[in-house]
């Protein structure tokens, strides 16, 4: 056989002419759109090159749910990276797509040629005549005739590159590039949801302790809907914006667990609301003490007057009472003996829970769940928290979250997922608008700095974090031991780092003794009524509830802190100062004013440090060397800063400043 002759090629190449390569945004493997929520502004970026050493040009096409093609210029990211980059603020909810566009773009390399060329006096005629045939093909505005003018005007060869080589002809002509050989990546979805997805200040309260009432005898009387509706008010006065109920449904006998999540049991203990079903029903019925359907949509209607949204809990879990358990038995795990595997995460058992076994009946439980979503829907709720989402098979969530957004787009679900990273993730690139993250658990500055960069720039495609600062099963040793600075430290990370943070009721009340060996409190709510007394915490001053009103009003007044991927880890001199920066240029800000911040927050809530903080101002946009007035949105105090600065950060006054970036120099 002779080689290299007579050889038919079949094969297609995977790559246009001009390379065009690693998109983003993009979700890993691409199965699913990245995503998005309105009004973020989304980094769009792609590796582009090319042989040789002619110029490039690289346009974003990007076509809204409308159907308007909007393009823009990608500008590289760091000279020799061949990255470009277009920042776009996406306005409209629905599937976008986009696509990069490169080019040789001719003006640019002869513009890069001629400049080396006619100052040196090098084949001026040739690249003058050059130049007249590129200008004949750009769009004929005033400056372009000028120019074209110019060539027949008798001028000498440095007159006339003085002409050509005017920025505003090059502006002229990048409107409607001179190109050739130009590549189209392929086309890329992005799904663009409703704020709500990615911006939002929650609280959760447990409802029947909302005006529940302790008799003289021992016995509790249940707060309702009603009496809870009441706490309402305080909330939204707090700044939140989304209240979150734990599960709401009638609660098992069978199992039922006591004070402290003990198997002794008074005949008035209410039992954990993640016990589902009773005889008064399941996952579609309202615990009777609460009140009825008209009661919980009274509260909801309360809710909204005050701006609230209510988040209700969906947990796909059963005590032994509830009816599925005989009406549907193959919906959980017999064991030999004949009986029905309870819930365990060893050594934490359950025993008045029965997970659900999806392989025996993969379709009638997926239609049940169909079902009870589209129930609560239809009641108002357009936010669920799932309980446990990674117990579950991530193609049940795959399925059962694109039917409900399909038909309701509206609809946000939050993940409540401490677990693996592969499934933390999965569930997000299924569809969960948002999730739980390790970030009760990240507490030093190394850990933080590399937490909140993976968030803002490596998952940030398509998982979207709400950093609760605690929950009803968790009670960090940081905020066991830590006292009101850990509460203050955590809030204030959690509430500028991301765009959607939460807190559990008494967190206001530094409630921080825990149940010996755990990480819960003691005397836990799930498991028994709580008063806390909000009105004399006030009035004595022990109450932490203006500290994050002010916070949620500093998110409110500063879009910068609505933004997920613009946050920029800096540097500190001291292993426990932990600096980073949220900036919003003004195009996006709806102002017409960058809005830039810097947060220093000394993460050991038992020290007082001082140190040196370095930024990188050009991550703000500012000159490397500027001076700004540093204005303290916490304590109102003004600095002179600029690269380098010193700061004390006292952990038992103010652990944390909030620094807004203004113009001028301070004093």
């Amino acid at each position: 056989m002779e080689y290299g002759r007579n050889v038919a090629i079949d094969y297609e190449p995977r790559l246009g002419r001009i390379p065009i390569r690693h998109l983003s945004p993009r979700q890993p493997e691409n199965l699913w759109p990245a995503k998005a929520y309105r009004g973020e502004v989304v980094p769009f970026e792609a590796t582009a090159f090319r042989e040789g050493h002619d110029e490039l040009g690289v346009r974003l096409l990007i076509t809204d749910p409308a159907g308007t093609e909007r393009v823009h210029r990608m500008r590289p990211v760091a000279p020799g990276t061949d990255r470009w980059r277009a920042d776009v603020q996406v306005d409209l909810e629905g599937t976008w797509t986009w696509r990069v566009r490169a080019f040789k773009d001719e003006w640019a390399t002869w513009h890069h040629n001629a400049a080396i060329k006619i100052p040196a006096g090098l084949d001026v005629p040739l690249m003058l005549q050059i130049a007249r045939g590129l200008l004949e093909r750009a769009p004929q505005r005033a400056v372009v005739k000028q120019a074209l003018a110019a060539l027949d005007a008798g001028l000498t060869p440095a007159e006339v590159w003085r002409i050509l080589d005017d920025p505003k002809l090059d502006e002229a002509i990048a409107i409607r590039p001179i190109a050739s050989l130009t590549t189209d990546s392929e086309p890329t979805p992005l799904r663009v949801e409703r704020q709500r997805a990615g911006v939002g200040s929650w609280y959760e309260f447990f409802p029947r302790s909302e005006g529940a009432k302790l008799a003289r005898n021992g016995t509790w009387t249940s707060g309702t809907f009603r009496t809870a509706a009441k706490r309402l008010p305080a909330v939204a006065a707090m700044g939140f914006d989304v209240l979150y109920l734990p599960p709401i449904h009638p609660i098992g006998a069978s199992g039922r667990k006591g004070p402290n999540n003990t198997l002794t049991v008074g005949p008035h203990d209410p039992g954990s609301p993640w016990a589902i079903g009773s005889a008064a029903g399941g996952h579609d019925a309202i615990h009777p003490d609460l009140g009825g359907v008209k009661d919980f949509t009274y509260f909801l209607a309360q809710a909204a007057k005050v701006g609230l949204e209510v988040a209700i809990d969906f947990a796909l879990q059963a005590s032994p009472d509830h009816p599925w358990v005989t009406e549907h038995p193959e919906w959980f795990t017999t064991l030999p003996d004949g009986s029905i595997a309870f819930a365990e995460n060893p050594p934490k058992k359950y025993q008045d829970i029965y997970p659900i076994n999806f392989d025996n009946d993969p379709e009638g439980i997926r239609e049940e769940v169909l079902r009870l979503l589209r129930y609560w829907i239809g009641l108002g709720v357009k936010i669920f928290r799932v309980d446990n989402p990674h117990t579950k098979p991530l193609q049940f969530w795959e399925i059962v979250l694109h039917e409900i957004n399909t038909e309701f787009p509206e609809v946000v679900f939050l993940a409540e997922a401490f677990t693996r990273p592969a499934m933390l993730h999965g569930l997000a690139q299924v569809g969960f608008q948002q999730s739980y993250t390790y970030f009760t658990w990240r507490n030093t500055k190394e850990e933080l700095a590399e937490f909140f960069a993976g968030l803002a720039h490596e998952t940030a495609a398509f998982l979207r974090p709400n950093l609760f600062v605690n929950t009803p099963d968790i009670l960090t040793e940081f905020l066991q031991f830590g006292g009101p600075p850990a509460y203050r430290i955590r809030a204030a990370l959690a509430a500028t780092a991301s765009p959607t943070w939460g807190v559990y009721a008494g967190y206001e009340l530094f409630e921080d003794v825990a149940r010996p060996g755990s990480e819960e409190n003691i005397d836990n709510e799930k498991y028994e009524y709580k008063q806390r007394d909000w009105a004399g915490a006030e009035k004595e001053g022990r109450t932490l509830a203006p500290y994050l009103q002010r916070l949620n009003l500093i998110r409110a007044a500063h879009p910068a802190l609505r933004q997920l991927r613009n946050l920029d880890v800096h540097w500190s001199d001291d292993e426990s100062i932990l600096v980073y920066t949220k900036y919003l240029a003004a195009p996006y800000t709806g102002t017409g004013k960058d809005d830039a911040l810097i947060i220093v927050a000394n993460v050991d809530p038992h020290s007082v440090r001082e140190t040196l903080v370095h930024i990188d101002l050009t991550r703000i946009g500012l000159e490397p060397d500027a001076r700004f007035i540093a204005h303290d949105l916490i304590s109102g105090a003004q600095f002179d800063w600029g690269r380098d600065n010193y700061v004390r950060l006292d952990a038992f006054g103010e652990p944390v400043h909030i620094l807004h970036v203004q113009a001028g120099k301070g004093s």
